[in-house]
């Protein structure tokens, strides 16, 4: 799914790509994150779903060109990026792919929040 975003951010830095993409280091990135996140909340703010369908766009490529440079920089991957998230998303939802029991939002909250205390001590 990712495939299509993750080829368009390995030509926009490759030898024929864009030279100011090319230019970009991780260190650039956190002032245009929030920016971006910036115009998520205004569009949810006005329910301007299309608007916010293109800025969700906007932050998604910029998170996949920090990990095309984090790649390059021999950091980590956007596969390794994936894989971590989906086992912290897995460890924290106990009550979904673990033993726990949540019937409500709060209780799943509290589980939750349980679930990530634990990951900080470990």
């Amino acid at each position: 799914m990712l495939n299509k975003l993750l080829t368009l951010a390995k030509t926009l830095r490759g030898p024929k790509g864009c030279p100011w993409d090319k230019k970009q280091t991780l260190a650039k990135y956190p002032k245009r994150l929030i920016e971006e996140s910036e115009e998520i909340l205004e569009a949810i703010n006005k329910k301007d779903w299309q608007n916010l369908e293109e800025e969700m766009g906007d932050v998604l490529f910029n998170l996949v060109m920090m990990a095309q440079i984090a790649e390059e920089e021999k950091l980590f991957s956007m596969q390794s990026i994936i894989d971590r998230c989906e086992q912290k998303i897995i460890d924290r939802h106990s009550w979904v792919f673990g033993e726990d029991e949540a019937n409500t939002p709060e209780e799943a909250l509290d589980l939750w929040k349980k679930n990530k205390a634990k990951e900080k001590t470990l």
